[in-house]
């Protein structure tokens, strides 16, 4: 019996989030131009013509020439067999972050009414933010604000929402949970704010200590 055949990944050339987006949009339509790809996927055209034909020469994709120099796109069997794996992946990823993530803002809500700290912010809206808010039902505390540069509206799933911490007023604790660029976010905070009630939870790999990264030291 053969061997399982391993999911392409990023130690292959590919990013499996761009993978699976592109195997999904062939799956959807044969006849997807890789303009359309590169604007579904957000990335560059150069990049979707670049994906499109390692798809090919790994055969999950096969091309095939139609009239006016375009080009028509199928899953192979290989194709179909690597979107199921890659969902899956997704899938178990997915149910991981959301399971981490909740464990660890009970234990930052939990850390926060330890040291008596009711009032609490949230910086960064986005995925996070929800598990956050969506925790700190179950803990007697009042989320006040949700901080966000880039956001537009005035509250965030009923939190007042405010661009910069110049409107945060009377707090106790900021936990960080911009999954974006939660270094900067977390330095930003402790710039403004002070590093003493500032919580940036584990699974955002910030560095709290001051010191640089070793990366810091590449040229």
């Amino acid at each position: 019996m053969p061997n399982k055949q391993k999911t392409i990944s990023a130690d292959d050339g590919f990013e499996p989030s761009i993978t699976l987006g592109m195997l999904s949009a062939v799956e959807q339509s044969s006849t997807v131009t890789q303009r359309k790809l590169a604007h579904e996927l957000g990335i560059a055209l150069g990049l979707t013509n670049a994906y499109l034909k390692r798809l090919v020469k790994k055969g999950y994709i096969k091309a095939t020439q139609a009239p006016a120099n375009r080009y028509l796109y199928y899953l192979t069997p290989q194709g179909f067999a690597e979107k199921s794996a890659l969902t899956a992946e997704y899938l178990s990823q997915s149910f991981k972050f959301f399971r981490d993530a909740r464990s660890q803002c009970a234990e930052a809500f939990e850390n926060c009414t330890a040291n008596n700290w009711h009032r609490v912010a949230l910086s960064g809206a986005g995925d996070l933010a929800e598990i956050a808010i969506l925790s700190a039902q179950e803990f007697e505390l009042d989320l006040i604000a949700v901080i966000d540069p880039n956001i537009t509206a005035d509250s965030f799933l009923d939190v007042p929402a405010y661009r910069s911490f110049d409107s945060l007023v009377d707090f106790d604790a900021v936990i960080v949970t911009d999954t974006r660029r939660p270094q900067e976010t977390y330095e930003r905070a402790v710039k403004d704010l002070g590093h003493q009630k500032i919580i940036a939870l584990p699974l955002l790999g910030v560095n709290t200590t001051g010191q640089p990264n070793s990366e810091d030291h590449q040229s």
